[in-house]
């Protein structure tokens, strides 16, 4: 690839990452589309991967985000440990950005729940009298088969929590992560509090 075409894809994973920190954007594809049209570019350019974009989106929270996005980071952490520790009778593995310490205020917490069946969560979360949309979840499989998952969401304060619901056996193998296609990180509860330790001592002055 020539450098003016690495440059294009970089100028867009910038604007993508931006888009997804600052604006919401969930989705790269989408973080992509509207990059191109904000730049002013040909939308049949060279688009970066969805890995670019998620470094891109790393180094814009190294860069902009500071004591105010640790801080933010740490309170997502909070709240996905309480609510990991509400569902640990279904094996509860946090996902996503949250995880990976690329997460922003407008960023959901994704949590894998691994139960029977989904109408058990179901139960659950009526019978803790907690107020719940449904939805399926749509993935790859590891063996590129399109596979449909179950989903439950919640409002905890102002914070979306979204648990996807995957069989027992499902713990043993990650879906693949729409950033690399490798089997998605998940991490436990004992994971998640670790991590928050490190972001606490983040925030402390030096």
């Amino acid at each position: 690839m020539d450098r003016r075409n690495q440059e294009i894809r970089r100028r867009i994973a910038l604007e993508a990452a931006r888009l997804m920190a600052e604006e919401g954007v969930t989705s790269y594809f989408s973080a992509k589309q509207k990059a191109v049209l904000r730049l002013g570019l040909d939308s049949k350019s060279n688009l970066p991967d969805n890995a670019q974009i998620e470094e891109a989106l790393a180094e814009h929270q190294r860069l902009f985000a500071g004591a105010a996005g640790l801080a933010t980071l740490r309170r997502l952490r909070q709240t996905a440990i309480k609510a990991m520790r509400r569902f640990e009778k279904f094996n509860p593995r946090l996902v996503g950005p949250i995880l990976a310490g690329t997460a922003s205020e407008h960023s959901d917490v994704m949590i894998h729940l691994f139960a029977d069946t989904a109408e058990e969560v179901g139960l659950f979360l009526f019978d803790e009298r907690i107020p719940f949309e449904e939805d399926i979840k749509r993935t790859n499989s590891t063996k590129n088969k399109k596979m449909e998952y179950p989903v439950f969401r919640f409002l905890a304060g102002e914070t979306t929590i979204e648990l996807t619901v995957f069989p027992i056996d499902g713990i043993r193998q990650a879906p693949p992560s729409p950033v690399d296609g490798r089997p998605m990180q998940r991490a436990t509860i004992a994971v998640v509090e670790q991590l928050l330790g490190t972001s606490i001592n983040s925030l402390k002055p030096r």
